[in-house]
């Protein structure tokens, strides 16, 4: 299990419930639309993949680290080619196209300060592969003790 550092006050760490590689994020969009993308995905039959955590990074603004994150080693090619799925039933379905590539990864902090705060260096246990077995839709609820999700609709990944 992965625990937050106590020596990190700068970052909040993300609760382990709350782990997981978004896929694609909707943001604001009519829960029509979001059921119209996840029907097409399921009938695309995507394919459970095995997947393996690899080392942690940052994502920086400017000199300062906006988020801690773990990356994807083994199974990134099946992650994004998954991800390409779900982006072209997003286009298809009138949202508009992402511009970032994407960088498949579990977000571990945020820093707490908008601006970022300075880089943190953590050192991860080597935690065993697993199967990816399904891609769920989750609605986010903000709140101020951070995030919870709700599992609206689950995909098998066959």
């Amino acid at each position: 299990m992965l625990q937050a550092p106590v020596s990190q006050p700068d970052f909040r760490w993300t609760r382990p419930e709350n782990l997981h590689i978004t896929i694609r994020f909707l943001g604001h969009v009519a829960m029509e639309t979001a059921e119209l993308i996840a029907q097409r995905v399921d009938r695309s039959a995507p394919r459970g993949f095995a997947i393996q955590l690899g080392d942690a990074g940052v994502f920086n603004r400017g000199r300062l680290a906006s988020v801690v994150w773990v990356g994807v080693s083994d199974g990134s090619e099946d992650v994004s080619a998954l991800a390409t799925v779900v982006e072209v039933e997003c286009v298809r379905a009138g949202i508009e196209g992402e511009n970032r590539r994407f960088h498949p990864h579990l977000t571990l902090a945020r820093a707490r300060k908008r601006q970022g705060a300075p880089p943190t260096t953590i050192h991860l246990p080597e935690l065993p592969p697993w199967r990816a077995q399904e891609l769920i839709l989750y609605q986010s609820h903000l709140g101020r003790s951070g995030p919870t999700y709700e599992a609206l609709r689950s995909i098998s990944l066959r």
